[in-house]
């Protein structure tokens, strides 16, 4: 795989980083990966993997910009309010970098697309808001084999978690808490969802070329407020209905 004369002066910070270089940068390249919600956590995520030079990006989301989104989903402008986030998103990331390709889906991720969608990407990126969706996702990623990097928040406090066969993450969430809370209902600050979504891309980015250690199994737990971030070990439920036994 030959990078242009644009490519290499693009990716020089990468192509110098001895973590990276030329083969990792290859990598993303050559790389497909699904973003699931182009929210307060996929809106962040995609910006930086189109700037680290993933090939493919696919954007997933029947939303449109609201106003209220701007507080903390930066990839839109006010002058967009009332397209389609991922029409609006995929505009944003080709003026950022040409060189990647964006598939937008204009469409809620539901059990009956989940297999298909997630089947076409080497890698799935979710950070919707609803503990459905996300199960959805989980499923069709182990039955797939496919790793599944999970962003989300709320208040001030937000999580990053890596998972690729057991523990899945259901065996986090088995079920779907009956006070979920939403960053609608509680509210969130804006800038958290920069350091959520850059975590999660961040993790993708390791992923693809296999960068340190990824956060496979673990949980990584930030609290804005105190300004602290803690690591867990997921543990593999034996009885998980979707990766168990």
């Amino acid at each position: 795989m030959i990078f242009s004369e644009d490519e290499v002066e693009r990716y020089a910070r990468h192509l110098v980083l001895s973590e990276v270089g030329g083969p990792g940068q290859q990598a993303l390249k050559r790389a497909r990966v699904l973003i699931v919600g182009a929210g307060g956590v996929g809106s962040p995520a995609a910006l930086y993997l189109a700037a680290a030079g993933v090939g493919t990006l696919g954007l997933i989301d029947d939303d449109v910009v609201g106003l209220s989104n701007l507080q903390r989903q930066i990839a839109f402008s006010t002058a967009e309010i009332g397209r389609p986030k991922v029409e609006a998103a995929a505009q944003r990331l080709g003026g950022l970098n040409p060189h990647v390709a964006v598939e937008t889906f204009v469409e809620r991720l539901t059990l009956d697309n989940a297999a298909a969608r997630v089947a076409a990407f080497d890698i799935v990126l979710d950070g919707t808001d609803d503990f459905q969706t996300r199960l959805w996702v989980n499923a069709a990623c182990v039955a797939s084999g496919k790793p599944l990097v999970s962003g989300a928040l709320g208040r001030w406090s937000g999580q990053v978690g890596v998972f690729a066969g057991r523990p899945c993450y259901q065996c986090l969430t088995p079920e779907i808490p009956p006070d979920a809370e939403t960053c609608s209902r509680v509210g969130v600050v804006g800038a958290l969802a920069g350091v959520i979504g850059s975590m999660a891309a961040l993790e993708t980015i390791k992923l693809i070329t296999g960068a340190g250690e990824a956060l496979t199994g673990r949980l990584l737990l930030y609290d804005g407020l105190a300004g602290a971030a803690r690591t867990v070990r997921v543990g593999a439920d034996p009885h998980c209905p979707v990766c168990g036994g």
